[in-house]
């Protein structure tokens, strides 16, 4: 069972940058892949970024490339996603989310952890 917490929205101005931070329970935080998702009103929650569990490698979606960061600290039981040169549309809730070992994938569907989601608006 793995608990997920985030942390870091906030509003910011275009251009400016925010970094999340994802703390989770569990003893076994380095098997597990991380991912940040992100959820517009009256849109479906979209894949952000995630790192493997096992090189630290990160995959994002060209909507951010760029522009975040994703990283984890295994120490710590963290998953980070500083995000720079921030847009009006990426104003969303952001959510963090685990699955255990195998390979990072676009679909919410195949995380089994989630945390409640923090929120992040861009003004212009």
């Amino acid at each position: 069972q793995v608990q997920l917490v985030e942390s870091g929205g906030g509003l910011v101005q275009a251009g400016g940058s925010l970094r999340l931070s994802c703390a989770a329970s569990g003893r076994t935080f380095r098997n597990y892949v991380m991912g940040w998702f992100r959820q517009a009103p009256g849109k479906d929650r979209e894949f952000v970024a995630g790192i493997s569990w096992n090189d630290g490698n990160g995959y994002y979606a060209d909507s951010v490339k760029g522009r975040f960061t994703i990283s984890r600290d295994n120490a710590k039981n963290t998953v980070y996603l500083q995000m720079n040169s921030l847009k009006p549309e990426d104003t969303a809730v952001y959510y963090c989310a685990a699955k255990e070992g195998g390979s990072i994938y676009l679909s919410p569907s195949r995380y089994n952890y989630w945390g409640q989601g923090t929120q992040a608006i861009v003004s212009t």
